[in-house]
């Protein structure tokens, strides 16, 4: 199979955010050493982050460099843990997803993937 830009910009490599010191947001690939960015907002660096790529994956294989697929999802993640909160934290949580009337699970699957610079789905919608 011929790995061009075109299979490169087809696989689900991992993007980390965070946000950074002096504002707005950092974001990576990690599978792709130096590829990083940063925007404004989360949106932003999303769309940074992936101009990077392709930037980082045309470099890389004009030069001949060998590139990191991501990691193959395994069949160890069920999509779901359980997570030992205080009774307080449990309380705020239950009461925010009422006010949005969505479930408990709704409302910290759509905080959760927020948090982690996924698009996430409003609850509800």
């Amino acid at each position: 199979m011929n790995k061009d830009l075109d299979y490169y910009l087809s696989l689900p490599y991992r993007i980390v955010l965070h946000p950074a010191p002096e504002g707005g947001y950092a974001v990576s690939i990690p599978e792709l050493p130096g590829c990083i960015s940063q925007g404004e907002t989360v949106e932003e660096a999303i769309k940074m982050i992936e101009d990077a790529k392709v930037s980082w994956l045309e470099i890389a294989l004009e030069d001949g460099l060998e590139i990191s697929e991501p990691e193959r999802e395994s069949e160890e993640y069920s999509g779901k843990f359980n997570v030992r909160v205080p009774k307080s934290l449990h309380r705020i949580l239950a009461e925010k997803a009422k006010e949005e009337n969505v479930s408990l699970n709704q409302y910290i699957n759509y905080q959760l993937s927020r948090s982690v610079g996924l698009p996430p789905k409003k609850p509800g919608a």
